[in-house]
């Protein structure tokens, strides 16, 4: 049986919420992710004005840009829209103005992903007045198309309670409707939501099933949490050698939580043959993207190792954040 202390400090509740927690980029079309701001009703918008400088555009889609506070990125599937203008990439207000009025003009000939995209501007306040009403409307029509990146952003809505009371069940529907037209990141919610009894009872088969399905298609949280299934028998049969698998394939894409998981368990031995060289390896890529949580046990893990051992595991941890970030840009 795995024994590990708390200084790595992952658990999949607390790893899932930092992640919400952790995400400024509340609506996108091209790599939706979930919201930090709590909702504030008396505000029409969610999305904090200084996050305005993160929008980027990626060929044809556009898209909020994520800051990540030592977490692991999420790798989504892309979705056209029907734009591409350099405005987007910059914080100019007048430039904003313009790249709203070609959302709007898209949006209007019945395009979903202008339609998205327009309702992240009206939420956000970037080139009209913040106006949460605008942002479901946009949101809605692009949902009546069956677009499962507008059904998960309402999911987003409903469950920080942005610009609509906050409803566990609505978002729960929300995203069940996504997750079950196929798409990854309404599928991990779906599975914490499960796990986690919020807006339906309790159910962690159900949420097993609905993780393996992100994490087959390549989601690192979905892998992180489906090996922490694995390693606690919730769901799923207790089984630490494929929990091992999961966090590791959670790890070469970026998440550093499954870093860190993957080196304890490569430290501790557990469903694997110990390897104090790969679990520094793991741990350092980690502190290599700033998540400093298993640094005690790098402190270790150094006094076993020789100086020679260290070396080349850092620089095969720079090789794979290199990598990594190759990999998004």
């Amino acid at each position: 049986m795995c024994q590990f202390s708390n200084n790595a400090g992952i658990s999949i509740s607390g790893w899932f919420l930092a992640f919400l927690a952790g995400i400024l980029a509340l609506l996108t079309v091209a790599k939706p992710v979930l919201a930090q701001e709590k909702a504030d009703l008396a505000s029409p918008s969610c999305i904090p004005s200084d996050i305005a400088a993160l929008i980027v555009s990626e060929g044809r889609m556009v898209r909020v840009g994520e800051v990540r506070e030592g977490l692991g990125g999420k790798q989504q599937e892309r979705h056209s829209a029907a734009l591409s203008s350099p405005a987007l990439i910059s914080s100019n207000d007048r430039e904003k103005k313009e790249a709203y009025k070609v959302l709007l003009k898209e949006a209007r000939k019945d395009d979903a992903a202008a339609m998205v995209n327009a309702g992240v501007f009206s939420l956000a306040g970037w080139g009209t007045q913040p106006n949460a009403g605008a942002a479901l409307y946009w949101l809605h029509s692009a949902a009546d198309h069956g677009y499962e990146p507008a059904l998960y952003d309402l999911g987003i809505l409903y469950f920080k309670g942005c610009g609509v009371p906050k409803d566990a069940g609505e978002a729960f529907h929300f995203f069940d409707l996504s997750a079950r037209g196929g798409y990854a990141p309404a599928e991990v919610n779906l599975g914490y939501f499960y796990n986690n009894g919020l807006g339906v009872p309790r159910d962690d088969v159900a949420a097993a099933l609905w993780y393996r399905k992100a994490a087959e298609s390549g989601e690192p949280q979905a892998q992180f949490n489906l090996a922490d299934l694995y390693l606690h028998g919730e769901g799923v049969p207790k089984d630490e050698s494929e929990a091992f698998v999961w966090f590791q394939k959670a790890a070469l894409k970026g998440h550093t939580g499954g870093q860190i998981m993957a080196g304890s368990m490569l430290a501790a031995g557990c469903g694997t043959s110990k390897d104090l060289a790969g679990a520094y390896f793991w741990i350092f890529t980690a502190v290599l993207q700033g998540d400093d949580r298993g640094a005690p046990t790098l402190r270790g893990l150094e006094r076993q190792l020789s100086g020679a051992e260290t070396e080349e595991a850092k620089a095969r941890a720079r090789l794979l954040v290199a990598g990594v970030e190759a990999a998004k840009n």
